[in-house]
């Protein structure tokens, strides 16, 4: 049986798990393991990231290409399209969820610490702030022009557009929101509509349930205490891992 290396609260992890739920899969199963990762996490996987699918002691890791991985190994029920061009379409708005905006959202949690931090803490650099937040802004404008008008990313069904959408619309919201800036899936019809849809699918209902679960947890964890604890105890086993290495 392969496994998933996984966290409630990342949105690339998400991808994936919306993916075996839409498939079916029951011989993928998922762990959660440690927000810090372990020091033996860092040595056993060159890339260290979330999620990662081990198979026989081996790691794939990336979202994206563990995506391509199970599609390829379980071809059915298909996430892809019939044709090469209805293919590079899905891939298309996949990268727009990937590029345009979980890149983006992420660089705007970095600089006001949202995931690690009670409220957004204020940077300094609030011009930075309002330049991503426009960037997402414009990319959910490019996205209204592009999605299906159906309820689904495009192809009237679930496709691996859909796994990567998912996620990065609702890890945008959270970002904003929490910001106190404007909701931007709310001000474009065609976003808005494909997400007011969307979550009525079982797969996304299903991650974006577990992405709450996450969010509580963590905000529980900054609240007592515990998340700085795991820091500090995760930065000193790294240290030490570190010092032995050097002898």
């Amino acid at each position: 049986m392969m496994k998933l290396y996984s966290w409630d609260i990342s949105p690339y992890a998400a991808r994936v798990r919306m993916q075996i739920y839409a498939k079916g899969l029951t011989d993928v199963a998922t762990e959660q393991t440690p927000f810090f990762l372990t020091q033996k996490f860092y040595e056993d996987r060159p890339l260290s990231r979330i999620p990662s699918l081990e198979i026989d002691g081996d790691a794939i890791p990336e979202s994206a290409v563990i995506a391509e991985y199970l599609e390829e190994i379980y071809p059915e029920p298909s996430l892809l399209g019939s044709t090469p061009r209805e293919n590079a379409h899905i891939r298309t708005l996949a990268r727009v969820g990937d590029v345009y905006l979980m890149s983006t959202a992420f660089m705007l949690g970095s600089q006001t610490r949202i995931l690690a931090a009670q409220t957004p803490v204020p940077t300094g650099v609030e011009s930075i702030v309002a330049l991503l937040s426009g960037q997402l802004a414009s990319s959910i404008r490019t996205l209204d022009r592009m999605i299906g008008r159906d309820g689904f990313a495009c192809l009237a069904r679930l496709t691996l557009a859909d796994c990567a959408l998912v996620p990065a619309l609702s890890y945008v919201q959270h970002m904003l929101l929490n910001r106190g800036l404007d909701d931007p899936i709310a001000a474009n019809a065609n976003v808005a509509a494909y997400w007011a849809a969307i979550q009525r699918q079982e797969p996304a209902a299903r991650v974006l349930a577990e992405f709450h679960r996450g969010r509580e947890e963590r905000r529980e964890q900054i609240s007592s205490g515990e998340l700085e604890k795991m820091r500090a105890a995760n930065q000193a086993a790294r240290e030490a891992a570190a010092r032995a290495a050097s002898v």
